[in-house]
């Protein structure tokens, strides 16, 4: 899940065989609130509604006048968090953007209970299934049994400052995402519903934490299909903070960083790193603020570590970071792509090679033209090329859309297309504070492989 700041390359990797095209078909399994699917907003009426959703509302079922107000009526079955428009059908005329609303099956019984906002690409964000009323008092049951996984079960705060605290679908709290970083709490937003809420939620979130500021992120194309006013919510005055993790400190910007700031996913994975570094030679491409690289000179003992990120305020942030734990990284402003090429045009390789680019598939449309797909074999033939025999690949993909199996075959022909094998050691994924729900396994986005290189 890494920044929006993706190198570009579309050509093979020097006396590389031709790529055989992939195999279909690449399954869509649908990401945490459709993200990965092209949104068209259809014709509206005055008040925001399209004109299917118009009719459902003129329209209501026989029977539905004992029904509890207000309601919407499945068209299908899903038991998915996220619920677009054709899996909707009749609604009722008092159902409001942002509201609580019963949620009935197609054949009119009580299913369960979500936020709706007809306008949205995701008109209905069912948060409970089930037929017992519920209302706002329910979203904060949700929200305490996700501290309590964090702060009991997992006592994260013995080990970090900086750790995520609602994983939206993953928390069934879907629209809603908060990482805490020291005293500040860093929340992205997706969902009206939610947005209406923010308020009393922050201040839940900070009695329980004991958190004293927010930092509040809607991204524009969010805030523009959920009809989210962002004046509405503003951000406390808060530019930088500090947080430790294993030891390490890490200095975050919030203007200059991505998402919310800090990628607390690859936590156990950098120190999982550590193992592997004492004394070697580490290149880590697309090293964002340095997680990786830190955790190889400073954890690990790396003799030598070198981070390459084509964004330039990341590599400012990166460096800055080194300074804070007084440790000599090289840090190289360049493209990924690049960079590698480059290696490998001078015969450089390294003990460790960490690829960890930003999300290289943003929708089904790149799965369909295999840009994406192009973009990620090409990058790891370069880093395979450039590892050592016998040194370690750690790989990733964030991109949700790009199933585990898929990515480790897509690695393992990026290996063969320039006569190299891979010794799988594990496979990994994001930290536990990212927990993932039953009816949305896709929101299980970060992948890692770990393989020496023969």
């Amino acid at each position: 899940m890494q920044s929006d700041r993706p190198p570009r390359s579309d050509q093979p990797p020097q006396g590389a065989p031709e790529r055989p095209r992939f195999q279909r078909p690449y399954r869509n399994p649908g990401g945490p609130g459709g993200e990965h699917r092209p949104f068209q907003r259809p014709e509206q009426s005055g008040d925001g509604l399209s004109p299917r959703m118009a009719r459902a509302r003129e329209n209501p079922p026989q029977g539905s006048e004992s029904w509890h107000k207000p309601w919407v009526q499945m068209r299908t079955f899903s038991y998915h968090p996220a619920i677009y428009p054709a899996m909707l059908g009749s609604v009722s005329s008092d159902a409001q953007p942002g509201d609580w609303v019963t949620v009935y099956d197609k054949n009119g019984r009580p299913f369960g209970h979500g936020l709706y906002n007809p306008a949205a690409r995701v008109p209905l964000r069912v948060i409970h299934h089930g037929e017992e009323p519920t209302d706002d008092s329910y979203l904060y049951r949700l929200i305490d049994l996700a501290l309590d996984l964090r702060l009991r079960v997992l006592d994260l705060p013995a080990r970090t400052n900086a750790f995520r605290v609602v994983n939206s679908d993953g928390d069934c709290v879907s629209g809603l995402v908060v990482d805490r970083f020291a005293d500040v709490l860093s929340v992205q937003v997706h969902s009206l519903g939610i947005w209406k809420r923010l308020p009393k939620i922050l201040a839940h979130l900070h009695a329980q934490l004991g958190t004293t500021r927010a930092v509040i992120e809607v991204e524009p194309s969010v805030a523009r299909h959920e009809s989210i006013r962002v004046q509405d919510h503003k951000s406390d005055d808060v530019r930088t903070v500090r947080i430790q993790e294993h030891g390490i400190k890490h200095e975050l910007d919030f203007a200059a960083g991505h998402k919310t700031g800090f990628f607390c996913d690859q936590r156990e994975n950098r120190r999982r790193l550590a193992a592997w570094t004492r004394g070697k030679r580490v290149l880590d491409l697309c090293c964002y603020t340095g997680g990786f690289s830190l955790s190889a000179k400073v954890l690990g003992g790396a003799t030598e570590v070198t981070g390459v990120d084509l964004d330039e305020d990341v590599v400012g942030l990166a460096r800055r970071n080194a300074n804070i734990n007084q440790a000599r990284i090289e840090w190289i402003h360049c493209d990924a792509f690049a960079y590698a090429r480059q290696m490998r045009k001078d015969g450089k390789k390294f003990d460790v090679v960490i690829l960890d680019p930003p999300k290289l598939i943003d929708g089904r449309d790149e799965i369909e033209r295999e840009e994406g797909l192009v973009r990620y074999e090409d990058l790891n033939s370069l880093g395979i090329v450039i590892t050592e025999p016998g040194g370690l690949l750690v790989t990733c993909s964030c991109s949700g859309q790009l199933q585990a199996e898929d990515f480790e075959r897509l690695v393992i022909r990026a290996a063969h297309r320039v006569g190299r094998k891979l010794q799988f050691v594990d496979r990994t994924g994001a930290g536990e504070d990212h927990p993932v729900m039953s009816n949305c396994p896709e929101s299980r986005y970060l992948k890692l492989l770990w393989a020496r290189v023969f």
